[in-house]
């Protein structure tokens, strides 16, 4: 009898093995399993290997010490703030129409109606999809963030890695890809981005009735209790002066509608992309965004106006922000196809980097997963081994798995000027497993006589 009680046993604990092996391969359970061994795989790298403590070292820098170069910032800033700029390449071509800015006053208070908000939550890596599908849905689009992110980060092309979510491993989209969405996957929308805004400009397109994306910084604690920061995008869709900030609808935090970011906070974050902001609208609407705009209408201009404000702020500032500032610099030149200047700009920014007072917070150690200007402006001076050096320091040191498919691209054109085309051919299929289709990467490989 107790030989039958056991056989009953042993055959009730294998039918819960048995069920509980089937649930968890139920799609909802499974995405919510591998989501928290991911975590925990994440958090256990970063443990051994602090992303915070890895630091890039350009093998080449600039004669001038960084304290040099606070003290000639304001020379360059008044020479980049007067109406001829010389510029050291040969400029981007702005629109075609040059407005003047308009002197209109704007209301001390204006909050936009019909806003859609729509979250990231659920999703990985969805702060632009969430906030492209806010800023088409104002204007009436009928799609959603699934939507967007199929276009945006398709993922890998074997759909085996993407089980928990199409796309996960790409961990951020670039705000020119959210441009080309609208641009390319609608016909009644269009989008641009421009450097160099400030808020009045904000407070001017909305007044006007349109509200504006920005990419900023974000500040966090980790699950140690130290201050993180990320990059994320951020729906601005009115604006109080009577309470001293943006309404704002912040896709990451529950709940994230029709927050208010005091004005200093919002440009603190927003320092962290040299003030980037893009409007998305109707596309018979274009000659008023374009007349709202004024000079900023003008790419070229922008980019000038960005770099003349991140020279003022290398004058201004101290401490850890002077490394977003010299950053910025450098982000500003390569928009301007000045690869030299930038590169010296980076060099600097990189310096500050180094001596980051981590005090206050961990190193932005995510800056590369979001900006890739100090890979154009190495690969464009010749600068290959740095190209590398910095790739190498980003997919190893600072990001769990190597799925970051523009360091991956950018170490594979160093390889390829080097000599190191297998290492080169290596790199631009990492890149497409990440990002299937991915055109730069494809368009690589179809220049060594490769298929995709």
């Amino acid at each position: 009898m107790n030989r039958l009680k056991n056989i009953d046993k042993r055959w009730l604990i294998l039918v819960v093995v048995v069920i509980g092996i089937l649930i968890a391969f139920l799609p909802p359970v499974k995405s919510r399993l591998s989501t928290q061994y991911e975590l925990l795989r994440t958090r256990i790298v970063y443990f051994f290997n602090p992303p915070s403590e890895a630091v890039f070292e350009p093998s080449e820098t600039d004669p001038l010490t960084v304290e040099t170069a606070v003290g000639t910032a304001r020379a360059e800033m008044l020479l980049t703030l007067t109406p001829e700029i010389k510029a050291t390449a040969t400029p981007k071509a702005g629109p075609t129409a040059k407005p003047t800015l308009t002197s209109t006053p704007v209301p001390d208070s204006v909050i936009l109606p019909g806003v859609v908000y729509v979250d990231q939550h659920g999703r990985w890596n969805y702060c632009g999809p969430a906030n492209l599908t806010m800023a088409l849905k104002f204007w009436g689009w009928s799609g959603d963030r699934d939507d967007v992110a199929k276009v945006v980060k398709p993922g890998s092309p074997d759909t085996k890695l993407d089980f928990i979510q199409r796309g996960l491993p790409d961990k951020n989209v670039m705000p020119y890809e959210l441009v080309d969405f609208v641009n390319t996957q609608t016909i009644e929308y269009r989008a641009l981005s421009r450097y160099g805004g400030d808020i009045d400009l904000l407070k001017r397109l909305i007044a006007a009735g349109f509200p504006v994306v920005v990419e900023k910084g974000y500040y966090e604690r980790d699950y140690t209790g130290k201050i993180d920061w990320l990059g994320h995008y951020l729906f601005t869709t009115g604006y109080d002066d009577a309470r001293g900030g943006f309404i704002v609808q912040d896709a990451y935090l529950k709940p994230g509608k029709d927050l208010l970011s005091k004005y200093e906070d919002y440009q603190d974050g927003w320092r962290s992309f040299n003030y980037l902001f893009m409007v998305v609208y109707p596309a018979n609407r274009e000659d008023e965004v374009l007349n709202l705009l004024g000079p900023w209408a003008d790419e070229t201009w922008a980019a000038n106006h960005a770099l003349a404000f991140a020279n003022q702020e290398i004058a201004d500032l101290k401490g850890n922000d002077l490394f977003f500032a010299y950053f910025n610099k450098g982000t500003s030149h390569v928009a301007l196809n000045q690869y030299s200047d930038a590169a010296i700009a980076y060099d600097q920014a990189f310096s500050q980097y180094s001596k980051w007072d981590t005090a206050k917070g961990n190193r932005p150690f995510r800056m590369m997963w979001y900006q890739t200007g100090p890979y154009f402006a190495y690969y464009y001076s010749a600068r290959y081994q740095d190209v590398i050096n910095l790739a190498n320091t980003t997919l190893k040191d600072t990001i769990s798995k190597p799925t970051l498919e523009e360091s991956l691209l950018w170490r594979g054109r160093a390889y390829y000027m080097i000599g190191d085309t297998n290492a080169a051919v290596a790199d631009y299929r990492a890149a497409l497993q990440v990002h299937a289709d991915w055109y730069p990467a494809v368009q690589a490989l179809q220049e060594l006589g490769l298929q995709p």
